[in-house]
């Protein structure tokens, strides 16, 4: 998620439901199998996975404070992760079990579906004739300095990802900065 001035920009991506093969769950979605992914990687914190998600894959797949807290008790509920260590603060770490690693795997390969996308920018771009001429001009500033950011954050991973999913992740998130751009270029202040 990339936040600038008050504009952020999310994108949602939700493959829908697939069998978590558990009795009494039915639905593994996007935002738990992003949690999932992460927790592959080691045990965290629920801060930890927020932001690792920014980091990760939030460019085009947000995860908000909110639904990593909300997320984590309803896959501990299902056995999918468990608690691991007390951390400081009173902080709780998350371990995901072999039911979470098997959930994860099903619903990684299964069908991803349509992709949805939730963009904040473009829905204020959708009603902007209802801002005055000042605040179209703050909008579409702001959104320029955010994505120009993104753009060039962006060129730097995918100049230097070894890894060519990373890469190729990169460079999608090089193309839809750049698109973006164009569209707020051709988009008149006035």
């Amino acid at each position: 998620m990339i936040s600038h001035c008050g504009l952020t920009d999310q994108a949602t991506v939700d493959s829908g439901p697939l069998a978590w093969d558990r009795g009494g769950v039915s639905e593994l979605n996007a935002t738990a199998a992003a949690l999932l992914g992460l927790l592959h990687e080691g045990a965290q914190t629920g801060g930890q996975l927020v932001s690792a998600a920014r980091e990760r894959f939030g460019s085009f797949f947000s995860v908000t404070r909110s639904q990593v807290y909300r997320e984590l008790p309803a896959l501990a509920d299902s056995g999918l992760v468990r608690l691991g260590k007390q951390g400081p603060r009173s902080s709780q770490q998350y371990v995901i079990t072999a039911a979470g690693k098997k959930a994860f795997k099903a619903w990684l390969g299964g069908e991803p579906g349509p992709d949805h996308l939730r963009s904040p920018l473009i829905l204020r771009l959708v009603h902007a004739s209802t801002l005055t001429s000042k605040q179209r001009v703050a909008l579409i500033d702001s959104a320029k300095v955010v994505y120009n950011g993104e753009h060039e954050s962006l060129k730097l991973v995918a100049k230097t990802a070894e890894d060519p999913y990373e890469k190729a992740i990169a460079e999608f998130g090089v193309a839809r900065a750049k698109a973006v751009l164009k569209l707020l270029d051709s988009i008149p202040k006035a």
